[in-house]
């Protein structure tokens, strides 16, 4: 049955060659677990992929329950974790892939140094995966805030007193982020849509340079 429904949309849309094309390609032995040992740490780069996957899974999820306001932003979560059916598993995902999608993508880049995978004609795609970390930070700051709860609140606050004491440009950037000058309903409204909207949008359109470059230059040679 899945066969023939294959064949149904491949003889309208023609799709084996796209997919044939981004799977059917040599893997080198060096980035090989099966052929050396130590090519395990290639790895990391695809994990921080998976955990960034789950992240954007389990993030859709909770936005269905999830209410951007400071009346019910709490009540919201909690209901998550207490009420929705495996809410608090899925809850507890996405808390804990926070935190292991930054350590996973910091392996990642410290591979990349150390190996020189960074060097012409390379250093692009590295720029990219820098602006990807700075990105993947950033998903951390604004989510750490939408419990609202108080060690939320705090954090926020002093987050944003650094951010202010940048020179220059610092007074406007606190501005922008909170909305006003303390944390509050403005605040929230802009991370929770800066988290959802803004921040997705940024990373899907620097993974997809990241893959293409990845692609056309193909993977680093071994140390």
């Amino acid at each position: 049955m899945l066969k023939k429904a294959y064949d149904w949309i491949d003889e309208r849309l023609n799709v084996t060659p796209l997919w044939r094309d981004v799977a059917d390609h040599d893997v080198p032995a060096h980035v090989n677990p099966a052929v050396k040992m130590s090519a395990f740490v290639y790895c990391f780069g695809g994990l921080t992929f998976l955990v960034i996957t789950t992240q954007i899974l389990s993030g859709m999820f909770l936005a269905m329950y999830y209410t951007p306001d400071i009346t019910n932003a709490w009540y919201s979560v909690k209901y998550i974790t207490d009420e929705v059916l495996l809410g608090n598993v899925v809850r507890g995902m996405h808390f804990w892939g926070a935190s292991l999608v930054i350590i996973m993508m910091f392996l990642h880049m410290l591979r990349v140094f150390f190996t020189g995978a960074y060097k012409a004609p390379r250093e692009m795609n590295w720029v990219v995966g820098v602006l990807i970390f700075f990105v993947v930070l950033a998903f951390g700051f604004t989510g750490y805030l939408l419990p609202w709860d108080q060690k939320a609140y705090w954090a926020t606050a002093v987050g944003s007193q650094i951010a202010g004491s940048i020179p220059l440009l610092g007074p406007y950037i606190q501005t922008l982020l909170l909305g006003s000058h303390t944390v509050g309903a403005l605040t929230l409204a802009r991370f929770f849509a800066i988290h959802v909207f803004f921040l997705p949008a940024a990373l899907l359109v620097l993974l997809a340079l990241h893959f293409i470059m990845i692609r056309s230059q193909h993977i680093a040679g071994p140390l």
